[in-house]
């Protein structure tokens, strides 16, 4: 039991990649889904940054008192990942903000519907 605890933090990586995900399929507005792809991609950064990081480790600084390193590398991916999901969440808000003006609405459903009609 105590092993299932001392993992706590992959318990909340689960539980927010279940929820983005399940907010990402459930929900037909548009602003919703790029939340639910936020926390997803929340949940992956967590995933990494717990995988990176060695109890006990010091940062990659080289010296005969530290003898345990963590890796520096998940830091350096998630850093650009969020930088990257900024830039790709602020298009995606742009994106929602011209179907708006085409449409009259962000529901996926309206928008489908109103596709048809026009074929």
């Amino acid at each position: 039991m105590s092993e299932l605890l001392g993992h706590y933090n992959y318990w909340v990586v689960i539980f927010l990649m279940m929820t983005g995900f399940y907010v990402l399929i459930s929900s037909g507005n548009l602003v919703k889904k790029v939340i639910g792809l936020n926390i997803f991609q929340t949940s992956v950064g967590l995933l990494f940054i717990s995988m990176g990081k060695v109890s006990g480790g010091t940062a990659p600084i080289v010296d005969d008192r530290f003898h345990l390193y963590s890796h520096p590398l998940p830091s350096v991916l998630i850093l650009t990942a969020i930088v990257v999901g900024v830039a790709t969440t602020a298009v995606a808000l742009a994106l929602i903000v011209r179907i708006r003006e085409a449409y009259g609405t962000i529901e996926e459903d309206e928008i489908l519907a109103l596709d048809r009609r026009e074929e």
